[in-house]
């Protein structure tokens, strides 16, 4: 701008001197437009962003036009006054210029620029020496300037671009933002009525884009049940005109398509702070809301099996025990335990153990339904939460339909599982009124549950405390043995029943306590299954029972009883070599019995085990047979030696009308067909000796032979010979109930009075008879409506054994409450018979 300034100067300079005054006043104008023109020409452009200057010439002179004729009628008038030499019309109108320029351009540089031209043009008109000296500094100092200019145009201009590509980078950005579905931004008029919102949201909620603008602001979110709170919050704000931040809305989609919103806004005046509207921006929230929704379902579901988790059934509980209303805290609280899980994930896997729990989760919902609320609270342990007062029989009855539910068999990967449950019951508020005492005498009934056999439900009574805490110090006692050597094995013979020679004897496993003296199995062998003792507890009576039997005849066998967790521990068959040899016996000697609860869970990992232990040589027993819950397809693949018959089926197989001796009789075929032997367990009399020996059973195990020996007394017993003899009572004698009770008896016709003694399902003792003799049929008459024939088997004095042909129930025929006669007055209205 300054170059162009200068060179307008010098021509008006130089026609001014040898031009007519009409071409000096010309040369003004042409001065004029150019140091007028320049300057505005680049402010115009700077301010719109234009980057081709000589482009827009003609537009600058257009704008200064009208400045220009201006100038143009004041230097004409003063171009006639010639004032000391020097025309001052056209150099007012160079200054005109240079004012405009200055205004136009308000740049330091270019004020500097101006004043020089002045003196410029002022020495070429006077052609002063002094002012041409000045000239040639002047020119100098005007050629820096405009090179100065041209640098900080330049500067500015890049300043410029700078600007503009940052502004369009940003544009791009929150192009971009709004693309991708990251965020969106809004717009509303001071009514609340959409002006702008980005495009993506109309295809969120299903309206284009062109049909939201006029509506209101409100109608891109939809009221929601759980959070109608941000809805009104919204509408209060925008009423109230102030700013909101984070505010969670439901975008207003379609019900199959729940999406969430965080919503900024911001009110927006004008510069006379008059109210615009909003301006604001969204994000979306959906993906969060979920994550949140599932931390809050972790924290208070299980996440396996979906179930309620510990922490929210005791809210539940909380929650009722609490109650405001004291009829409203009544509820009933069932413990479940699962019987044999801890087998499944032994064997399966735990995969498995999970997939089992989903569906025992599913059949608990199901048999509760609406009734309570089901959780789980951690492993096989569940709970059912019964909430109002339920008769304790309709409880029972639940925990039945529960147990049933629970034992049913499963199907896990192609494997047929089956397991059972146990369930503890109690009540608020006879049982406690905090949630602490609930649980806790739940959980003691739970055990008494599972003392009992398992498979059972038990209610809370006050004794369980007592029995807690004796279980608790048997388990400890029960450590303290097997470290200190307190366990010991006693051998019950087993006998071949054709020759009647002892072929083996079983390892049964006896605890003298330090205090309470010899405790049965069943109450220590559940014990340590619960402490996870009975893994150690087998080993040891594995290797006992090998080196007890390096000091018997070779033809004698030991039989050892393998638990279902033993025999699902793969080290099992490294075990049972080990014992083998470091007693020195031979593998034929050792007899596993295994019962049928190993087939629970029926896969590759149970042939593999039969498959091991065959190689390793032993022989292999399947005992209690009939009494657990498989069928008889394991008999065709599992390499048994022989089949032992329960005690269950031997007792009361000698009594009239028992099945028990025709179960006994298919087992021994069964057997005999897969090429097995038989040992019948429990006999104790000669007649069930005679029934069990007359039915083809290969061996006998019973009191009838001897009862459980120590190893010292069976290393004796085989030493003197392997030769024994059947010793025991000619039949099982029913349990008899001391009565004293007078009873009419009928004979023939005839009546007599006789008081029974004692008596039980199949006979009594009665006294006031003589000289009955055997065989003789009555009916006795136990009271008004109950009456039994009967026969006669002895007769002493006036003392008569009979025997009941039909089984009479005790119950039914409990004696009245009678005064007691005296022996002598009994004995003296004694009639005789016949």
């Amino acid at each position: 701008m300054a170059p162009a300034m200068l060179a307008a100067v010098l021509i008006h300079g130089w026609a001014s001197r040898t031009l007519p005054p009409l071409f000096s006043g010309i040369s003004a104008i042409v001065a004029a437009l150019i140091a007028m023109t320049a300057p505005v020409v680049s402010r115009l452009e700077r301010a719109r962003g234009w980057r081709s200057p000589g482009r827009w010439t003609a537009i600058g002179l257009v704008v200064v036009t009208p400045m220009f004729l201006f100038g143009l009628s004041i230097s004409w008038w003063i171009a006639h006054q010639p004032v000391q030499g020097w025309n001052t019309g056209p150099a007012a109108l160079v200054m005109t210029g240079t004012l405009v320029a200055i205004f136009c351009s308000g740049r330091l540089p270019t004020l500097v620029s101006a004043l020089l031209a002045l003196w410029f043009a002022h020495a070429v008109v006077t052609l002063e020496p002094a002012t041409m000296l000045a000239l040639v500094i002047g020119a100098g100092a005007g050629v820096y300037i405009s090179m100065r200019q041209l640098e900080f145009n330049r500067q500015a201009q890049a300043k410029q671009e700078q600007v503009e590509r940052a502004q369009q980078r940003a544009e791009l950005i929150l192009s971009d933002y709004e693309l991708t579905r990251q965020g969106w931004f809004w717009e509303t008029d001071r009514r609340g009525l959409i002006t702008y919102v980005s495009p993506t949201i109309g295809e969120i909620v299903g309206r284009p884009g062109t049909e939201l603008l006029g509506r209101p602001f409100t109608e891109l979110f939809t009221h929601d049940n759980h959070d109608g709170e941000s809805q009104r919050t919204l509408q209060f704000h925008l009423n109230a005109r102030s700013s909101f931040q984070d505010l969670r809305l439901r975008a207003a989609t379609p019900p199959d398509d729940e999406r969430w919103w965080s919503v900024n806004g911001l009110p927006v005046y004008d510069d006379f702070d008059n109210f615009q509207g909003f301006r604001g921006s969204g994000s979306d929230l959906t993906e969060r809301k979920r994550s949140e929704e599932q931390a809050s379902r972790l924290a208070h579901y299980d996440s396996l099996t979906g179930l309620a988790n510990r922490l929210q059934m005791s809210k539940s509980l909380e929650k009722i025990l609490n109650a405001r209303a004291a009829e409203h805290r009544a509820c009933a609280v069932l413990l479940l335990d699962l019987d044999r899980f801890k087998q499944v994930n032994d064997t399966l896997g735990h995969p498995a153990g999970d997939a089992l729990l989903k569906q025992v989760a599913h059949r608990l919902e199901r048999v509760v339904e609406t009734r309570g609320r089901v959780g789980r609270l951690g492993g096989d342990e569940f709970q059912v939460l019964v909430p109002g007062h339920t008769p304790r029989d309709k409880l029972a009855a639940l925990a039945e339909r529960i147990i049933h539910a629970l034992s049913e068999p499963y199907s896990i990967d192609g494997h047929r599982v089956m397991i059972g449950a146990s369930v503890g019951i109690a009540m608020a508020p006879e049982d406690g009124v905090t949630s602490e005492a609930i649980i806790r005498n739940a959980d003691l009934a739970l055990y008494a549950a599972k003392d009992g056999g398992r498979g059972r439900h038990h209610f809370y009574a006050a004794d369980l405390h007592s029995d807690a805490e004796e279980r608790r110090q048997l388990e400890q006692d029960l450590r303290d043995a097997l470290a200190t050597g307190g366990l010991q094995l006693f051998y019950q013979p087993i006998v071949h029943t054709a020759s009647e020679t002892v072929a083996g004897f079983e390892a049964l496993l006896r605890w003298q306590h330090p205090t309470r003296g010899w405790l049965s199995p069943a109450k220590f062998v559940p014990i340590a299954e619960d402490a996870g003792i009975i893994a150690q507890i087998g080993e040891w009576a594995l290797r006992t029972a090998c080196h007890d039997l390096a000091s018997w005849p070779a033809s004698v066998r030991v039989a050892v009883n393998v638990s279902p967790l033993q025999f699902a521990n793969p080290a099992l068959p490294a075990i049972i070599t080990s014992a083998i040899a470091a007693a020195g016996v031979s593998p034929d000697q050792l007899e596993l019995e295994i019962t049928e609860s190993v087939f629970l869970n029926d896969d590759e990992g149970t042939d593999a085990m039969f498959v091991a232990l065959k190689r390793l040589g032993v022989r292999l027993a399947l005992d209690d047979f009939g009494t657990g819950y498989s069928s008889l397809g394991y008999l065709q693949k599992a390499p048994f030696n022989k089949i032992k018959i329960d005690q269950s089926f031997v007792r009361g197989a000698t009594a009239k009308g028992s099945a028990n001796a025709a179960i006994i009789a298919s087992i021994v075929r069964l057997a005999e067909a897969l090429g097995m032997e038989t040992t019948a367990e429990g006999v104790e009399t000669l007649d069930e000796l005679d029934l069990v020996r007359g039915l083809g059973c290969s061996h006998v195990q019973g009191y009838i032979y001897d009862k459980p020996l120590t190893a010292p007394e069976a290393r004796e017993r085989v030493s003197a010979g392997v030769k024994i003899t059947a010793d025991g009572p000619r039949s099982t004698r029913s349990v008899r109930k001391t009565v004293l009770r007078r009873v009419m008896i009928e004979h023939d016709g005839h009546s007599y009075e006789a008081t029974v003694r004692n008596m039980s399902e199949t006979g009594a003792l009665v006294e006031g008879l003589w000289n009955v003799p055997e065989g003789t049929l009555f009916t006795v008459r136990l009271g008004e409506r109950q009456s039994v024939r009967a026969i006669a088997r002895w007769c002493e004095d006036d003392r008569v054994g009979m025997e009941f042909l039909t089984v009479v129930k005790l119950d039914e025929a409990a004696p009245r409450p009678a005064a007691t006669p005296l022996p002598g007055a009994a004995r003296g209205s004694a009639q005789r018979f016949g």
